[in-house]
């Protein structure tokens, strides 16, 4: 696969894959759509921009024109779909988008795909559309799918739906879903991030419920080699779960944050509790591991001490994240808890 439609290109995961790719497959084309939302950032990509193999569209993957004139024009071999609403409290709050975005632009997606042949279509899902576990157990790619809140919905109902244009269509698909994210360019309404920026900025860290949430944690670079080791090596058809081996509580993660950057622990505040908030996600990703040899290359504190140091420096490219809507919404999320 050397001709590749990128969607969300520019967005966190999504940028680490294009950078990857571009830096280590010289022989690819990458054709970067990406809507730019607020979590669509091309500072990102900056030294990328001109590539002689990047081509960034700017563009919805809900037009079903654009996406077919990308396929045609570039000679499109496989879509990684990386685009999509991705945030839970957003979800929560305003649920429709989700539909629109995660579930009516993969359908678009598909649709162009099977009707232009392209070989591949690589879904990227996550492991929260198998719901809650309990203390102990792992999710793999035959636990059946039980999402709690309208994103892992969203991302479950556009799983469905590449399977079914796979045995319907006889499209060549493969889904890969994977354990919490963590890494370089990473927007700060997530975990890891929010608490380095509030915490070198000596803000407080909210911090939901009790804090003992368990996560399994993924260096984002490990998500992207691990999706182009399936994307070049997997039989279609097949789902992989991509997880970290490491799970770690929430205010494990939050007090080995503050460890290293040198602050107190008073700095943690406990707020009221999102809704429907999954108690514990673990991975097994032994199928990966065992069919197409991939592992994880870092271990949780040597990709978090990496993620820390990137953000302290990479200070203005933070500030520039965190102004204008971002402020918006933080005020929204935790205000009056």
């Amino acid at each position: 696969m050397r001709r590749l439609l990128v969607t969300g290109g520019a967005g966190f995961i999504g940028s680490n894959f294009v950078r990857m790719v571009l830096s280590e497959h010289p022989d690819c084309l990458v054709v970067n759509l990406d809507k730019l939302t607020y979590a669509g950032n091309l500072e990102n990509l900056t030294e990328f921009m001109s590539h002689k193999n990047h081509r960034f569209v700017h563009g919805d993957i809900c037009d079903g024109p654009l996406v077919t004139r990308l396929l045609d024009e570039y000679r499109i071999e496989a879509i990684v779909n990386f685009a999509a609403e991705s945030h839970v409290d957003r979800s929560i709050t305003g649920p429709k988008i989700f539909i629109d975005s995660n579930v009516g632009g993969t359908l678009t997606l598909l649709e162009a795909a099977r009707d232009m042949k392209v070989e591949r279509f690589l879904q990227v899902s996550t492991d929260e559309v198998y719901g809650s576990l309990g203390s102990e157990g792992m999710f793999t790619e035959r636990t059946p799918l039980s999402p709690n809140s309208p994103y892992s919905a969203s991302k479950a109902s556009a799983d469905h739906f590449v399977q079914a244009f796979g045995r319907t269509w006889g499209l060549p698909y493969n889904i890969t879903r994977c354990s919490n994210n963590y890494g370089p360019y990473q927007f700060p309404e997530k975990l890891i991030p929010l608490m380095i920026h509030n915490a070198i900025h000596d803000k407080e860290l909210p911090v939901y419920g009790d804090g003992l949430y368990v996560r399994d944690w993924l260096y984002v670079y490990d998500h992207c080699t691990a999706i182009w080791c399936v994307l070049r090596n997997a039989p279609p058809g097949e789902v992989y779960n991509i997880g970290g081996c490491n799970e770690k509580p929430n205010l494990e993660v939050i007090r080995l944050i503050l460890r290293h950057v040198g602050k107190p622990e008073t700095l943690i505040r406990h707020v009221k509790d999102r809704p429907g908030h999954d108690r514990r996600y673990a991975i097994d990703a032994s199928k990966i591991m065992r069919e197409l040899g991939w592992k994880p290359s870092v271990t949780f504190e040597e990709g978090i001490a990496k993620t820390i140091d990137w953000y302290l420096a990479n200070d203005q490219w933070l500030a520039h994240v965190v102004s204008g809507d971002y402020q918006n919404y933080y005020r929204t999320m935790y205000a009056n808890r």
